[in-house]
């Protein structure tokens, strides 16, 4: 009898039997986290979940346990490279002494850019969670605390972290043929319902640390189609940023000697270090992708070429940017008044709806998605590119071409608003109704890859 309560015992906490007795769970928690980190990043595993590694496939990888961590690098080292490019804490929290405690340990193994993936239960499933540990269906370990999702956040923030998304998974854990996949794809990501889910999700990054902010080169990017009048105004009125600034024009074939223009400033003002290239494709996505590419700046800046959102206001993007207030900095008029006749009463109603729609496609807060003035590293973009394959070529605008490259990234995104004006010179090339099936059709898209994976 007691040697098969000791092997019971050793049943009970072996993290293998359970992973096996409870296989759904455990493969769609491995695929939720094949989502949110690419392949061939540096991770951390801080806690017991081995499996997640495995699934992930990091360039390099490192498991430790929470109550070894050590809060400076010299302590710990039985851990590789540090800092990490992500850092995991699957279940983690439910079993530590101290959760603010834990956050702060994690501060050695973190750069400016590394990412905390959590995930938690939540205190909704506390007493089931409790019956099937009586009933032997799942590990039972001491579960010491049940933390809501806001008392996780405040922790994260004491312990210096900013919570970038936070995401509601799971509503059937165990896996009942069709019920589970319909539940868990379609009616898990409705809003209210998604509040019953096991699983929570926060993903985080180091808040800023205050210092001097770094000096950047900087390269403006103006595609411009039939805007000739206003070539000369944005290079007077582009101002100088970091410690070197470009403006880079990317001309789309036009019919009012727009091309002529920028060569005629280019000569006129050689202090500006203004550039000129031919569009080569169609629609401004297709520009502002050969802008990117031709730029050699660290920071890359959108500027629409009609003037309406100012260029004056750019330096505020830049800050906010090099500060690290954000990592994608997205320009948002719909804050401000506007000037009469800046923006058509439907193309407000219609902006306003899809940014509700697009902000909870995205799990991140946006006032306005099709603001031009759009601010971001260069190498954030080298990653955003190098991952477009998941979406496809599908972005006539290039605005959500990066937005989803940057939500899917896990980058932060940060509304800054911008006072929006007439346009003074040419006219408008927005076609309300063939554009507005252009936002729908990416908003399907959006749905697809952000909801139903």
């Amino acid at each position: 009898m007691i040697k098969k309560r000791i092997l019971m015992k050793k049943i009970n906490y072996s993290y293998d039997y359970w992973t096996k007795r409870n296989w759904y769970y455990h493969t769609y928690l491995a695929k939720l986290y094949q989502y949110f980190i690419p392949s061939g990043v540096s991770i951390l595993n801080v806690g017991y979940n081995s499996i997640l590694l495995d699934a992930i496939k990091p360039k390099h990888g490192g498991t430790i346990e929470p109550k070894k961590l050590k809060k400076t690098p010299q302590q710990n080292t039985n851990l590789p490279s540090q800092p990490y490019d992500y850092l995991i804490l699957s279940s983690t929290i439910h079993e530590v002494d101290d959760v603010q405690d834990l956050f702060e340990s994690l501060k050695p193994f973190c750069s400016a850019q590394t990412k905390i993936v959590i995930d938690f239960y939540s205190f909704l499933w506390e007493p089931i969670l409790w019956i099937t540990k009586k009933l032997r269906l799942s590990r039972p370990i001491p579960l010491k605390n049940w933390i809501s999702s806001y008392d996780l956040k405040n922790f994260m923030h004491l312990a210096g972290f900013d919570v970038i998304t936070h995401h509601r998974k799971l509503l059937v854990p165990i896996y009942i043929p069709f019920i589970s996949w319909f539940f868990n794809t379609f009616i898990a990501n409705l809003p209210l319902i998604n509040k019953l889910c096991l699983v929570e999700i926060l993903i985080a990054r180091p808040l800023p640390e205050k210092g001097t902010p770094q000096n950047l080169t900087v390269s403006i990017i103006i595609p411009c189609k039939n805007e000739r009048g206003n070539i000369e105004p944005a290079v007077l009125r582009c101002p100088p940023m970091g410690t070197k600034t470009e403006i880079i024009f990317i001309e789309g074939n036009s019919k009012d000697g727009t091309a002529q223009e920028i060569e005629r400033i280019i000569k006129k003002y050689p202090e500006k270090n203004v550039k000129f290239f031919k569009q080569d494709g169609k629609g401004k996505g297709d520009a502002v992708r050969k802008g990117f590419e031709k730029a050699t700046g660290d920071i890359l800046m959108i500027q629409d070429a009609d003037l309406t959102a100012p260029p004056e206001e750019l330096p505020k993007f830049y800050h906010a940017l090099i500060e690290g207030k954000g990592e994608f900095i997205n320009g948002s008029r719909l804050v401000y008044g506007m000037e009469t006749e800046a923006m058509r009463f439907l193309n407000m109603i219609a902006n306003h709806s899809f940014a509700l729609s697009f902000s909870w496609l995205l799990g991140q807060r946006l006032k306005d998605t099709l603001c031009g003035t759009k601010v971001l590293l260069k190498k954030d973009y080298e990653k955003i590119a190098a991952n477009r394959y998941f979406f496809g070529e599908f972005d006539p605008f290039g605005d959500f071409d990066l937005l989803f490259g940057a939500a899917k990234l896990n980058l932060k995104i940060i509304d800054l608003p911008v006072h929006y004006k007439q346009r003074t010179y040419g006219s408008t090339q927005i076609r309300r109704f063939y554009h507005g099936l252009l936002l729908a059709k990416m908003s399907v898209i959006g749905l697809k890859k952000f909801k139903l994976y």
